[in-house]
């Protein structure tokens, strides 16, 4: 039994990821992959029919659902095109850099019955897990504070920047979907901080490489969140929540858990290099709820609906920004 028939639209780094991944799922099958470069500069899967065209791969009647791991700008319509031929979609974030457009694209898929999970993968990573479940059942009393820390290794490639909707929008909207996930509250008010202190060319091209976001919650609870382009020591993931009655915290993932000890003093492993080792597992969980999500007919965990929020609060923070105030998080735009 072959399993979910599914197609990966776009082979960069994460499509390839996501192909791999689907190709070792015991519960799908890699039907096909599309990307403009196959062929050219990209090679092509071994064994995979593919395509420089989407659109084809969409029609295909034996592709049952497509993960779209595409450029941010071509997401919404894809989405639509595959929703509109009656096939399950998975989609990385952001939806798009436009909330209006992003709420049309979720309604979109609502419309035609299919189900739209988005890829917020840390969702799925067991230590930030815990941490969630240690707030949601009360194990650390009241929330009072969390603290998200995400520093990438290097800046990404300069166009990269340019297109992918900056910081906010592209990097640390994971860290957004995270205070939600965790706390199970919204953010009603934000106040960023932001500079370039790693590479000039991104504040040329109008972002910033380090930011600090302050927020609200709904409950009054606080959260701060810092990002980085660059820590030269490895790829910093760290989450804390402290509550009335305790504290949790999920740590880096290092390739061992050995210390060494010697008179000139203690060094333990550097983090991980990169995301595509950091959250290797959060992948393929999230490729198994999204088979089960299509079997059992049940809601994505993560679904469409959960793309809205974190993307108004990045819009909130880019605002917050450019005003140097504190911003309230507008609608998402989803009725």
């Amino acid at each position: 039994m072959k399993g979910i028939g599914i197609a990966v639209l776009g082979y960069g780094r994460i499509g390839r990821i996501h192909a791999d991944n689907v190709r070792a799922f015991p519960g799908a099958h890699l039907v096909a992959v599309s990307d403009p470069e196959l062929g050219a500069g990209l090679q092509p899967p071994a064994d995979v029919p593919w395509s420089k065209e989407a659109g084809s791969i969409i029609a295909d009647p034996a592709v049952e659902a497509v993960m779209i791991c595409t450029p941010t700008p071509t997401h919404a319509a894809l989405v639509e095109a595959a929703a509109s031929a009656g096939k399950h979609v998975f989609c990385e974030k952001p939806l798009d850099l436009d909330p209006a457009v992003a709420a049309r694209t979720v309604r979109a898929a609502e419309r035609a019955g299919v189900f739209l999970q988005i890829g917020f993968n840390r969702r799925f990573d067991p230590s930030f897990r815990r941490v969630r479940d240690a707030v949601q059942s009360g194990e650390i009393g009241a929330l009072c504070m969390l603290r998200v820390v995400s520093r990438d290794p290097a800046p990404p490639p300069i166009e990269y920047v340019r297109s992918s909707g900056g910081l906010f929008l592209d990097m640390m909207i994971h860290d957004f979907d995270m205070v939600r996930f965790v706390s199970g509250q919204e953010v009603e008010e934000v106040q960023a901080f932001g500079a370039v202190h790693i590479d000039p060319r991104i504040g040329e091209a109008g972002d910033v490489d380090t930011a600090v976001v302050s927020l609200r919650l709904a409950s009054g609870a606080l959260a701060t969140i810092e990002n980085s382009r660059r820590a030269v020591y490895g790829y910093d993931q760290r989450l804390e929540a402290f509550g009335v009655d305790g504290a949790i915290e999920a740590g880096n993932r290092t390739a061992s858990t050995t210390w060494l000890k010697r008179a000139e003093g203690v060094r333990s492993e550097s983090p991980l290099h990169f995301f595509t080792e950091r959250y290797e597992v959060a992948y393929r969980l999230e490729l198994a709820a999204f088979v089960e999500t299509i079997r059992n007919g049940s809601e994505p965990e993560c679904n469409g609906r959960d793309a809205l929020p974190p993307l108004a609060i990045a819009v909130a923070a880019r605002r917050s920004l450019e005003s140097g105030r504190p911003e309230p998080v507008l609608a998402a735009g989803a009725e």
